[in-house]
């Protein structure tokens, strides 16, 4: 198993979901979060924001499905080539996982 925390744009987190689940991915918890990236936020005019709302995603998925949810996620949440801020997306191993009501493991 993998879990996949996918920070991206809170205006594209809806639009993510909706073809997350088209794919048959719908177990998802999702958090609002602030931060930053190599850029070290932004500056309109003479403020400096040095932190972003953003949305983080989380997801336990099956190995085999890490590819597909991966690309759909990148290109659902891109804004267009090269811009920055359109997130991340980290890829962990999940030794195991327990379903609390039932105490049944795995997915």
């Amino acid at each position: 198993m993998k879990m996949i925390r996918a920070v991206i744009r809170p205006e594209k987190t809806r639009e993510v979901l909706d073809a997350l689940e088209e794919q048959g991915f719908v177990s998802v918890t999702e958090m609002d979060v602030y931060g930053r990236g190599k850029q070290k936020g932004i500056t309109i005019g003479s403020v400096n924001y040095d932190e972003l709302p953003k949305t983080m995603l989380f997801m336990i998925i099956e190995d085999e499905d890490e590819r597909q949810v991966c690309t759909t996620i990148m290109d659902v949440a891109r804004t267009g080539y090269g811009n920055n801020g359109d997130g991340r997306i980290f890829v962990l191993p999940v030794e195991r996982a327990y379903t609390i009501s039932t105490r049944q493991e795995g997915l």
